[in-house]
């Protein structure tokens, strides 16, 4: 179901997808204000809508636009212009009734683009089944990375899809003096090291001539179950 708006600014949300033009946010609870803050200071421009006035208020500063005004309504959404948005973000929480019928609403006032906060499973499927394009689950896919950092030696942890995972770690004692040439870490473990932070520095891209030191911070990626069990090589 997803659509590729290949030309212009990119929205990323994890999951690849490009737009063109300004973005739609609907719903400035802690997630959407956190979505619409972070466009603005990647140069989109960003319509928030919020129905509580208090939120209005509180970002009209930070925010490219920001409206009062009740997203279930689809008179209200063609009023403030969301029929001309090409990439729609349904933030609403917890409030599933209006999580839905705003979605619906920008279904059909036939936005290009939807994408969807979910809180559970059967939230997502019903998002999915008015019409939305794409819907994330936010608050488990928290859960997921947290109990991957307290369980092991991870300090950050991003799965890109079911089978794909990135990993901060502190690199190993048993891999400290050689190049990542001689390692062989990809024939051994099946991860490649992709950047190295050494004390005091900022992270730089890996070449086969690097040699990791003690106390270096490390950037590894490959299949789940790889980055999982070479971070537990201690």
């Amino acid at each position: 179901m997803a659509r590729d708006h290949s030309h212009g600014p990119r929205l990323d949300l994890s999951l690849g997808v490009s737009h063109r033009g300004a973005v739609l946010v609907v719903g400035l609870g802690r997630f959407g204000a956190a979505l619409a803050t972070t466009l603005v200071e990647l140069d989109h421009e960003v319509l928030a809508i919020d129905s509580d006035a208090g939120r209005v208020q509180e970002y009209a500063q930070s925010l490219t636009h920001v409206v009062q005004a009740d997203s279930t309504n689809v008179a209200a959404l063609r009023q403030v212009g969301a029929a001309d948005f090409g990439t729609a973000v349904v933030c609403i929480g917890t409030d599933i009734e209006s999580s839905v019928l705003t979605a619906a609403a920008l279904v059909d006032l036939e936005v290009p683009d939807i994408w969807a906060k979910a809180i559970t499973a059967p939230h997502g499927r019903i998002l999915e089944r008015v019409g939305c394009h794409h819907v994330v689950f936010p608050e488990a896919e928290m859960g997921r990375r947290a109990a991957h950092m307290l369980t092991g030696s991870m300090l950050e942890y991003l799965a890109l899809d079911e089978q794909f995972a990135i990993v901060e770690t502190v690199v190993p004692s048993q891999l400290t003096g050689r190049s990542l040439g001689e390692l062989g870490l990809r024939a051994r473990y099946g991860v490649t090291i992709v950047s190295v932070k050494k004390q005091g520095g900022s992270f730089t891209h890996t070449t086969a001539e690097s040699v990791l030191e003690p106390g270096d911070l490390i950037v590894i990626a490959g299949d789940r179950d790889d980055v999982q069990r070479f971070a537990r090589a201690r």
